[in-house]
């Protein structure tokens, strides 16, 4: 439009049931747009929410271990690693000693060292072990980032969403019974024709 005076721009805004917005108070003169302000205000608050919803904040999570460790809990501490690191999460882990298992460093280092084998195919050694006083501490990263984990969770909730609109009066748990009821059926069909062969 060019430089028009302020009081012949806000009878546009007006003619054109608009608003006046400042876009650039700095310049000189000043710039204005003829907008609906509402709905820009609007359409940034969406964009900048789409922004949050793709946006990942890297959290580093802790699991803590004992040099003494007994294997059913080494297996449900790893199981927690494993979550973790498929999330697309850090994870540290400290290895606490307590009187004289420090003189014994050595137990801790081999223990991380086999659960970093054992998530090998999830994580990658980020920080190498380090003693740190009575601890002793390791930091595994993920092999998939974040925004990937977390895609992937989307896409698996769509699916099962998808999942149960098909089948609306069927439960999770009434499909695992279902699967459940037909196995044993099978088995049960199966024992008398075993019975009568071995007669």
């Amino acid at each position: 439009m060019g430089i028009v005076p302020l009081a012949k721009a806000l009878e546009l805004a007006q003619e054109y049931d608009l608003d006046l917005v400042e876009v650039a108070a700095n310049a000189r003169p000043p710039v204005c747009k003829l907008m609906d302000y509402g709905k820009f205000k609007y359409e940034s608050a969406m964009k900048a929410r789409e922004a949050r919803k793709n946006q990942a904040h890297t959290v580093i999570k802790e699991m803590k271990l004992r040099p003494k460790i007994d294997p059913h809990d080494y297996d449900t501490k790893k199981g927690h690693v494993v979550r973790f690191l498929k999330q697309g999460d850090k994870v540290k882990i400290t290895i606490m000693f307590r009187g004289r298992e420090q003189s014994r460093p050595e137990l801790g280092y081999r223990l991380l060292q086999r659960l970093a084998e054992d998530v090998a195919d999830l994580g990658f050694v980020e920080s190498n072990p380090k003693q740190d006083g009575r601890n002793m501490i390791m930091v595994l990263g993920p092999h998939k980032k974040k925004t990937e984990a977390m895609a992937e969770a989307r896409q698996a909730q769509e699916a099962r969403k998808a999942e149960a609109k098909a089948n609306p009066g069927k439960s999770q748990n009434a499909a695992e019974a279902d699967d459940l009821a037909e196995d044993t059926a099978e088995d049960s069909a199966e024992a008398p024709a075993e019975a009568s062969a071995d007669a």
